[in-house]
């Protein structure tokens, strides 16, 4: 069992140099971090909404290789293997990280169409860095670099994903949502539904189930439900795995599995 949170990037990057070397490419990149800073200048400072930032960014990027990890010990295969754009699973969570941590980027310039831009804002971010970190000639890491621009353009809520690796970014985006964190941008200081939804889910985890990926949401009462409903579900029903995924809710009150119905 794993607890969505920003600590859970340490597991996957301690035991991979690879991923270790590509997550602190990304955190200590100025431009980067520049962008994830001015992410929250627009949606926080200017538009009032919630986090879009570098711990948001921390938070999917260690969810996605998580939920990436349970579907293939279940025999779940890699798109980018199959297809030939990665040569081993290794350059497919490298691209999964790269993808998870830059999905928000966009925001720096507006939250219409953020996920639109971000992905042609991260061209000129994966030029420079994926070759630090992927070995091999350019037209491997251009393969590389489209699959991760695909991955940033299909966080959109109707945009269906066409990888596993970019279905995994999609839904670990829609999971963190505990502690007033949820992806429905809301008033902050408004107590309207999406803030009272948000601040009922006190924390999720993923562990496998039925389904190779169950996922569990712990809330204090039954308006947390609204940020399942309308932010974690449509990206299920986008994400072209949602065959692997289960959504249980827990409650003071009961505990009933939501997803598939």
């Amino acid at each position: 069992m794993a607890v969505v949170s920003p600590s859970l990037i340490q597991r996957h990057i301690s035991s991979s140099p690879v991923l270790h070397r590509a997550f602190h490419l990304l955190e200590e990149d100025e431009e980067v971090n520049e962008l994830l800073k001015m992410s929250n200048v627009m949606a926080v400072t200017r538009l009032r909404y919630n986090d879009h930032g570098i711990v948001h960014a921390r938070i999917v990027a260690g969810t996605s290789l998580e939920i990436f990890d349970m579907l293939v010990r279940e025999g779940i295969h890699s798109t980018m293997l199959r297809d030939g754009t990665a040569r081993n699973l290794e350059e497919a969570k490298v691209a999964i990280l790269f993808a998870a941590y830059l999905h928000d980027i966009g925001n720096a310039v507006h939250r219409t169409l953020h996920e639109y831009v971000g992905a042609l804002l991260a061209k000129d971010i994966l030029d420079r860095l994926l070759p630090q970190v992927i070995e091999g000639p350019r037209k491997r890491v251009i393969a590389i670099r489209q699959e991760i621009m695909h991955m940033i353009f299909a966080t959109e809520y109707n945009t269906k994903c066409l990888s596993t690796e970019c279905g995994v970014v999609k839904i670990s985006d829609g999971l963190d949502m505990s502690e007033g964190r949820a992806r429905i941008p809301y008033r902050l200081g408004k107590m309207d539904m999406h803030a009272v939804s948000a601040l009922s889910i006190r924390r999720v985890e993923i562990e496998k189930g039925e389904r190779p990926v169950k996922i569990t949401v712990f809330m204090d009462d039954m308006a947390g439900l609204f940020q399942v409903e309308q932010v974690l579900t449509p990206k299920i029903l986008t994400s072209t795995i949602e065959d692997f995924i289960e959504v249980h809710i827990h409650t003071p009150q009961k505990t009933f599995r939501y997803y598939p119905k």
